[in-house]
């Protein structure tokens, strides 16, 4: 699926850049995975609460959870014998996309704006407090922010086929189905946008430069640029050099979603290496060191790890 391809095939095939995020966008990469993650970190183990909780169609969740133990993502051990019931626990590689879950709620406290929609609270058991996730560089401890990281391709950089899946687009959540994550979740359960995000973060911003980098559909780059456009992650403005020409620029609130990707990054990179290693390489200008990501307790400053992490509801 991630087989390399030479530089001259690309006149034959539509490819893109290597890239860890995409990896980790294969496995969580949609709407209903993201509510069933959101449900398992507050708490649920089985199917009907999976379903209850999410609001999803049972089809959809069997499919979603058959997914995910494919993807060494979780494990079906029986809890009860007579009649044989199941619950799903996380393996190593799925409590490794926390800090995901930590940079969407952070992201989310940040940007919605819809009033009492946010109702879960997070206590850091290590230090007792209840607090707000902050993404910091793990060698200084400072907030990330993307105008002071520095990018160079890695030893994996490369091309690879653009397999874009077909699965079914799935509508807005509704009220009832988030409680960690609402705007956030319609951004990162398409893979498409997300995709447009890693081209604009890397200084690709105009039409037929994200067209060429992503290689999907125009109309789907047209469509997924305008809904960006319209949740105010990007805006559109003219080029410099000729005002009859527009490029497309990150917002704040599109900038707030880099540490987002960076978990995404980093989880690839553990989990679907490049056999030569990683595409990309990140410096934080800020302290000059590699650039790895943390998720912070805001109190006390320090990881906040999954054992750690108490998630309470209203």
């Amino acid at each position: 699926m991630q087989s390399e391809r030479s530089n001259s095939s690309s006149k034959t095939k539509k490819l893109i850049k290597t890239c860890s995020i995409w990896r980790a966008l294969e496995i969580v990469g949609d709407t209903p995975t993201l509510l069933i993650l959101e449900a398992y970190w507050l708490g649920e183990r089985r199917f009907d609460g999976f379903c209850k909780q999410t609001g999803l169609l049972k089809t959809v969740v069997s499919d979603r959870l058959k997914r995910l133990i494919n993807n060494n993502c979780l494990v079906k051990i029986a809890y009860c014998e007579r009649p044989r019931r199941y619950e799903y626990k996380a393996t190593e590689q799925l409590i490794d996309f926390h800090p995901l879950a930590l940079a969407m709620l952070h992201w989310e406290r940040t940007w919605n704006r819809k009033p009492g929609k946010i109702s879960v609270t997070l206590t850091h058991k290590h230090c007792g407090n209840e607090t707000n996730p902050i993404p910091v560089c793990k060698c200084c401890r400072t907030p990330i922010d993307p105008r002071q990281v520095a990018w160079k391709t890695g030893p994996g950089v490369g091309y690879m086929e653009a397999e874009y899946s077909r699965r079914r687009r799935q509508s807005a959540a509704t009220e009832h189905d988030t409680r960690l994550f609402d705007e956030i979740i319609q951004v990162i359960g398409n893979r498409w946008a997300t995709l447009i995000l890693r081209s604009l973060f890397s200084g690709i911003n105009k039409y037929q430069e994200i067209l060429q980098d992503t290689a999907m559909a125009t109309n789907i780059l047209s469509d997924r640029l305008a809904e960006l456009c319209q949740n105010e992650l990007v805006v559109k403005i003219p080029v410099p050099e000729d005002s009859r020409k527009v490029q497309y620029k990150l917002t704040e609130k599109g900038m707030s979603i880099y540490p987002i990707l960076l978990t995404l990054l980093q989880w690839g990179d553990r989990w679907r290496p490049a056999p030569e290693g990683p595409p990309l390489l990140l410096t934080h200008t800020t302290c000059g060191n590699p650039l790895e990501l943390e998720m912070a307790c805001s109190v006390c400053d320090t990881e906040m790890l999954p054992a750690d992490t108490q998630y309470r509801w209203q």
